[in-house]
C-alpha cells in the first residue's frame, strides 16, 4: 500500500460524522449555514483571533485580503518567494505585481533584512512603497515577525500572514495568523486539519471581517430581490465542509503532537548521516512540523535529492521536492526578486518526507531504511 506524503486523518471519535449528520438532519446542505457560523466561532476561539470568516480555499482568503487592503492594478506587493503559487497568484489576479523576497537560512521564511532594505531604498528614492506584504509561515513554522512587523509599521505597509501551512504553530506564544492586518489558513486535504477544501480569513477588525463575509457571498445588498452595489465572489464554504472542519478542530492538538513526534523520530534515525540537514527550529515559537523537510548535500551524502526521491518512489512512498521558488517559476519570469540564492538551494537539495499524523512507525521505518540504503550505496560509489 502506498505511503502518502500527508493524507487526511479523521478523528478517532468520529466527530466529523456527528456534525455531518447534524447538518444533513437539518437539510442545510447549501453554502453557508449554522455549521459555517459555528466553525468560524470555534476557529476564532481556538486560534485566539478576534474574527474569522470561512471561505472556499486559502487562495480565496488571500484574494479577499488583498482586496480589503485596496491592492489593485499597478501596485507592488512584497511576497515570500519560497512558497506555493496560491500565495502569489491572487496578486496577479488583482492586476498588481509581486516582488519576491528570499528566505533567511535560520527559518527558511522571508528574510526581514531584505524586506527592510527594499523599503528603505524605495523610501529614500521617493519611489512608491508596496501596497502590502504577503509573509508566509512555511511548512508549519512561523516567520520571524518582530522585525518584519516593526519594519512594515514604520513604512506603513500592511501585512497578510499566509499561515496556510501553519495552523497550530505559534510565534512568541501567539497562534499563527495573528501577526498581520489579516491572516489566512488552508484546509486542503493535505493540511494538518482538513475540510477537503476550504480556508479561513482572520482579522482584528470587525468591519473588515464583515466586508470579507459580504464579498465572499457575491456582495448581495440587503434587499428582497438580488441587488448588487459591489461585485463580489462566490467564495463561500459549504455547510457540510464546515461540519467536517468542526470535527477536525477537536483533534488539532493531537495532530500537532503526532507530526512533531514524527519529525523527532526522523531526526533521531537520520541525523547521524553526513549531508542530511533538517529544517531549522527557529526557537521563537512552536513549529507544527506539518511536513518533515530535509536538505540533502550530495557531496557529503553521496547522492542527490532526486536519487533519494526516486528510491522512495520505487517502494511506493510519496515524497516531494521543497517548493520551487516563485522567482524561478516560468509564470513569473521578469518579476523583481530580492535575493534568491537561499530558496534556490533549498529547492535544489530539499525533500519533504511522509509526515501525515496517521503515519505508522513501521511505514516511517521503511522511509528511513530506504534513505540509509541510498546513503550507503552513495558512499561506496565515491
Amino acid at each position: 500500500m502506498r505511503t502518502f506524503l500527508s493524507p487526511p486523518h479523521l478523528s478517532e471519535e468520529g466527530h466529523e460524522r456527528l456534525f455531518l449528520e447534524e447538518a444533513l438532519a437539518s437539510n442545510w446542505i447549501a453554502p453557508t449555514g449554522p455549521q459555517v457560523d459555528a466553525f468560524e466561532r470555534e476557529f476564532a476561539e481556538i486560534n485566539r483571533s478576534p474574527h474569522a470568516v470561512a471561505v472556499s480555499s486559502g487562495t480565496a482568503a488571500i484574494d479577499l485580503s488583498l482586496r480589503l487592503l485596496g491592492v489593485g492594478a499597478g501596485d507592488d506587493v512584497l511576497c515570500s518567494t519560497f512558497t506555493f503559487i496560491g500565495s502569489t497568484a491572487p496578486i496577479v489576479h488583482r492586476g498588481a505585481g509581486p516582488v519576491f523576497v528570499d528566505s533567511e537560512p535560520s527559518t527558511w521564511n522571508l528574510d526581514p533584512n531584505l524586506l527592510e532594505d527594499e523599503l528603505r531604498v524605495r523610501s529614500r528614492a521617493g519611489r512608491p512603497l508596496p501596497k502590502a506584504a504577503v509573509v508566509v509561515d512555511l511548512y508549519g513554522q512561523s516567520a520571524d515577525f518582530d522585525p518584519i512587523v516593526g519594519t512594515c509599521e514604520r513604512y506603513g505597509v500592511p501585512i497578510i500572514e499566509d499561515a496556510a501551512e501553519a495552523l497550530g504553530a505559534t510565534y512568541r506564544g501567539v497562534p499563527s495568523g495573528n501577526q498581520g492586518a489579516l491572516g489566512v489558513f488552508s484546509f486542503n486535504g493535505n493540511k494538518i486539519i482538513t475540510t477537503s477544501g476550504g480556508g479561513m480569513l482572520v482579522c482584528r477588525d470587525e468591519a473588515a471581517a464583515g466586508r470579507a463575509r459580504r464579498l465572499s457571498t457575491q456582495a448581495r445588498d440587503p434587499a428582497p430581490h438580488y441587488q448588487h452595489s459591489d461585485v463580489g465572489y462566490n467564495y463561500t464554504m459549504s455547510n457540510l465542509l464546515a461540519a467536517v472542519g468542526r470535527g477536525q478542530l477537536r483533534v488539532l492538538e493531537r495532530r500537532v503532537a503526532a507530526r512533531r513526534a514524527i519529525f523527532d523520530r526522523y531526526r533521531m534515525a537520520l541525523g547521524d548521516l553526513p549531508g542530511i540537514e533538517f529544517m531549522p527550529d527557529a526557537g521563537f515559537g512552536r513549529a507544527t512540523r506539518w511536513l518533515t523537510c530535509i536538505v540533502i548535500v550530495p557531496e557529503l551524502f553521496g547522492a542527490d535529492r532526486e536519487t533519494v526521491r526516486l528510491a522512495l518512489e520505487a517502494i511506493d512512498v510519496e515524497s516531494r521536492p521543497l517548493w520551487k521558488p516563485m522567482h524561478l517559476q516560468p509564470a513569473f519570469l521578469g518579476c523583481p526578486s530580492l535575493g534568491g540564492e537561499v530558496s534556490a538551494r533549498l529547492f535544489e537539495q530539499g525533500l519533504c518526507l511522509p509526515s501525515g499524523s496517521s503515519l505508522t512507525e513501521c511505514d516511517q521505518n521503511r522511509v528511513v531504511e530506504a534513505i540509509r540504503t541510498v546513503a550507503v550505496r552513495g558512499r561506496h560509489c565515491q
